[in-house]
């Protein structure tokens, strides 16, 4: 009886291990790792060129366009926000990062819409352009997660 007991209990364990394998196994190998690494790269050069945009704006404020004041807050806000997440992701620190990336698609997301207001302006058409695809990175990334 404890024979059978002790059997049952055995082929419970393996097939919990099998499914546990299994379903590890669908994951591909790397891809967390891939992930992180790819959302780091794009915040990255997304507070490049966010901080190139807020310099550029502060630029623009000092020659009495007022109405770049905004968008020079946001990119240097947003540029701030995106390293934050560069580093973090960069680390592969899975419980902080997407916190950081919510945050940091919500800030690319208002960036961008403020850039896109001057549209004549190439510089901040390219803020505003690489703004959306990091804040889809940081998405993706969260998604992923």
């Amino acid at each position: 009886m404890i024979r059978h007991l002790f059997a049952g209990f055995a082929a419970v364990a393996v097939l919990c291990l099998s499914t546990t394998a299994v379903s590890r196994a669908e994951d591909k190998p790397g891809m967390h790792d891939e992930m992180m690494a790819s959302c780091a790269k794009e915040c990255a050069k997304c507070e490049i060129i966010c901080h190139s945009c807020a310099r550029h704006c502060q630029k623009l404020v000092k020659a009495g366009k007022k109405e770049h004041e905004t968008s020079m807050e946001l990119c240097a806000g947003c540029a701030q926000l995106c390293g934050a997440s560069a580093k973090l992701c960069a680390w592969e620190n899975a419980k902080i990062a997407p916190l950081a990336c919510e945050a940091c698609a919500k800030a690319c997301d208002e960036c961008a819409a403020s850039c896109e207001k001057m549209t004549d302006d190439k510089h901040m058409a390219m803020c505003a352009k690489e703004c959306r695809e990091c804040a889809k990175s940081c998405r993706d990334m969260v998604k992923h997660m």
